[in-house]
């Protein structure tokens, strides 16, 4: 089994990840989608993972599930998981974890979901490959599962195939799929992209519960800022590879610190900014294969003077309240 070790008496520490750096070797040179990213998780905590596209979000839910393909190479100087030591398990030991006590619903939900299978025959078979029932219990918990995300009449799409299925009926269905063990963690990678605002508002009120009343802990990757405030107990905010600031929702939302935080929070619409029109962050992300030396976030930012040439650290502003920036203290 995966090598367990004790967490120092931090029992509610359910996730602790110090230092993951996943890069990628290509012809064009080194990619460094994640650079030293560090977080952690407490039982039955959201954690909102906030970020544009390319900043590093989805990949580090992939290094946390081992999901990384041959050409990214993964590194951690601690990833600690329930008790498990994630940097020491063999591709088997992490297949023991993955849909058992870890889980993600990817933002595809082919990715979940064989084309070739009924979707009683999956659902069925995640069941039992982690836990000795019958097939008719497997099948029982399956359909409970698929009552709780929504779906109708779930007996009839049981015997479905995936291509039978619409879209965001498949992401329901992948959604339901993370949900049958009733794991530990849940790495969402925003799940919720292709559904109605009515079965949105009903998957997130069933994580929300299932978090509350089974103590699982939740990582909701998004770049839905609007979304993930009503949902996740913290947030923090990616990117080009790095986290530049991590703290409370209430936090967060109440007074950003970071240029590229406040960016976002004043992106979003709202009854004040009716007729007007939204701020928009300048540029464009850097290329992660040749990011700017200091700040990569500098040639966008209207603080950056020259000490930004200089790549700042991520530092505690207040309580429970880090920032990576030169000018964290100044008003936005």
């Amino acid at each position: 089994m995966v090598k367990q070790r004790e967490l120092n008496g931090q029992n509610d520490l359910l996730l602790d990840v110090q230092g993951l750096k996943t890069w990628f070797y290509t012809r064009d040179g080194v990619v460094k989608a994640v650079d030293g990213v560090s977080l952690q998780l407490r039982r039955g905590e959201i954690l909102g993972l906030v970020g544009e596209s390319g900043s590093g979000k989805s990949v580090t839910g992939f290094s946390i599930m081992g999901l990384v393909g041959e050409r990214g190479k993964v590194h951690a100087d601690r990833m600690m998981f329930d008790g498990y030591d994630l940097t020491q398990a063999s591709a088997e030991q992490m297949r023991s974890l993955r849909g058992n006590r870890l889980a993600m619903i990817f933002q595809d939900p082919m990715m979940t979901l064989n084309p070739t299978l009924r979707i009683d025959t999956q659902m069925i078979e995640a069941v039992q490959a982690h836990e000795k029932v019958s097939r008719r219990a497997a099948r029982d918990r399956s359909l409970e599962v698929l009552r709780m995300v929504g779906i109708p009449a779930p007996e009839a799409r049981l015997k479905a195939y995936p291509h039978h299925l619409s879209g965001g009926m498949r992401q329901r269905i992948a959604i339901a799929i993370a949900l049958l063990n009733s794991p530990k963690l849940i790495i969402a990678d925003e799940p919720t992209t292709a559904l109605d605002v009515t079965i949105q508002g009903q998957i997130l009120y069933e994580v929300q519960k299932l978090c509350r009343e089974m103590g699982t802990a939740l990582i909701w990757i998004t770049h839905d800022l609007a979304l993930v405030s009503g949902l996740a107990d913290r947030m923090a905010v990616m990117y080009a590879g790095h986290i530049v600031e991590s703290t409370s929702t209430a936090a967060l939302i109440e007074r950003p610190m970071h240029p590229y935080t406040h960016g976002l929070m004043a992106s979003i619409p709202s009854l004040g900014t009716r007729g007007q029109p939204l701020f928009q962050i300048p540029g464009s992300t850097p290329s992660l294969l040749n990011l700017p030396a200091g700040c990569a976030f500098r040639s966008r930012c209207y603080r950056a003077d020259a000490q930004c040439a200089h790549a700042p650290s991520l530092q505690a502003v207040g309580e429970d309240h880090l920032v990576s920036c030169w000018h964290s203290g100044e008003q936005t």
